[in-house]
């Protein structure tokens, strides 16, 4: 039996991510040596690689970086997932997050197809992921990437498990004033999900299908013709207040909405982004 402990087979899960099985039949084929071990289990993770093409890849983390730009602040936000939990949790997973957003930031990449394309080692980012799930025996998918920016840009990272890395991250930009109430509304954005900044982001066919909604709903629930058209309005803009963010009533502060928050700065906001893994 080759040489090794419990101890020895925790310690290479934690820098591979492989499973407890994968651990154990190379350990014995390398003979209990963890460095020939690892490159066992890069090898036949890359054999693996294309029988994991259409495994879920639902757990995740969000990371992000802000820096200084001319014309004020740059945002750079990804969703890196893989197959399990334990994997997302490993040091190695994390560390190619990370790397895979400095080179997405680098390459100034704000979609998805020119994020995969950036420059990274002596590849790609695309290169880097297939590398890497390929040595940590899972499918691992960058599934998004958002690029933010304005006078100021305010970035909130949540974690859902105590144990896991961030899986919801916001963007938020501001004018100068508007910062003072930015982490306040990052914080409510990570709450709430608003879909829509203003109003008059919300797309004509959607306020329309809303407005058929709540007339049929109305009509069904015997309201009088007449009182309709304000029934109708007065549903609609209930709409708006879950979906709108500067409509919706602060999560902090029920009493009054984002939107006179962020006023009550003297400042405006001027866009957000929020990201949640497997959402």
């Amino acid at each position: 039996m080759a040489n090794y402990t419990a101890a020895d087979i925790k310690a290479l899960r934690e820098r591979t991510g492989a499973g407890m099985l994968d651990v154990k039949k190379a350990l014995d084929e390398a003979d209990g040596n963890a460095d020939q071990a690892i490159e066992i289990i890069r090898k036949k993770g890359l054999a693996r690689a294309a029988k994991r093409e259409g495994n879920a890849t639902s757990e995740g983390l969000v990371a992000v970086k802000v820096t200084d730009a001319a014309a004020g602040q740059v945002a750079t936000m990804v969703e890196l997932n893989a197959e399990t939990d334990f994997v997302v949790k490993n040091e190695n997973f994390i560390a190619l997050a990370n790397t895979v957003l400095e080179a997405v930031a680098a390459a100034g990449a704000g979609d998805l197809d020119s994020a995969l394309a950036a420059p990274a080692g002596e590849g790609t980012v695309a290169d880097l992921i297939a590398a890497q799930g390929a040595t940590m025996g899972e499918k691992i998918v960058l599934r998004r990437v958002a690029r933010v920016e304005g006078p100021k840009v305010t970035s909130y990272l949540h974690k859902t498990a105590k144990d896991l890395p961030p899986s919801i991250g916001v963007l938020v930009a501001t004018d100068e004033a508007g910062e003072a109430a930015a982490k306040d509304v990052a914080q409510h954005i990570a709450a709430l999900a608003p879909k829509y900044l203003t109003r008059e982001d919300v797309p004509a066919e959607t306020v329309a299908k809303e407005r058929e909604i709540a007339r049929e709903v109305s009509i069904a629930e015997g309201k009088p013709e007449a009182a309709l058209p304000k029934i109708v309005e007065g549903r609609l803009n209930g709409f708006f207040k879950e979906a709108v963010l500067v409509d919706q009533p602060l999560a902090k502060d029920t009493k009054t909405t984002v939107g006179k928050h962020v006023a009550a700065t003297g400042g405006a906001l001027q866009g957000f982004v929020r990201f949640r893994v497997g959402s």
